[in-house]
């Protein structure tokens, strides 16, 4: 397993370097991140259970480590990132079922030519 405190402190400081590269960047990134809290219809809580689950369908490990820290420090309980995480486990499935008719859709049409 990873030593995810360790990895969040390296890959913080690599988008540190990104940012002395192209702050823009950084700053656009920094922009997006925090718009959810100008409106805060959601609470910080229940955005950082949102950005886990959107992390695991994104295959993010980077997203992971910084998401489940904030999502702690917000209070998050491990049932709550549990079912957060039963969410993307079936968002995943449907996504898969989506694309199976995608494909069955496509097989139809190449074998109508």
């Amino acid at each position: 397993m990873l030593d995810w405190p360790q990895y969040r402190k390296e890959l913080l400081g690599r988008i540190g370097e990104i940012g002395k590269l192209s702050p823009d960047t950084l700053a656009g990134y920094q922009t997006l991140s925090k718009a959810g809290q100008k409106t805060n219809h959601l609470d910080a809580k229940t955005r950082e259970l949102i950005a886990l689950a959107v992390a695991v369908t994104a295959r993010c490990d980077g997203c992971i480590t910084v998401h489940v820290a904030e999502a702690l420090k917000q209070g998050a309980t491990q049932e709550e990132i549990a079912e957060s995480l039963g969410v993307a486990v079936a968002l995943n499935a449907g996504a898969a079922m989506v694309y199976s008719a995608r494909v069955l859709d496509a097989a139809s049409a190449y074998s109508a030519q």
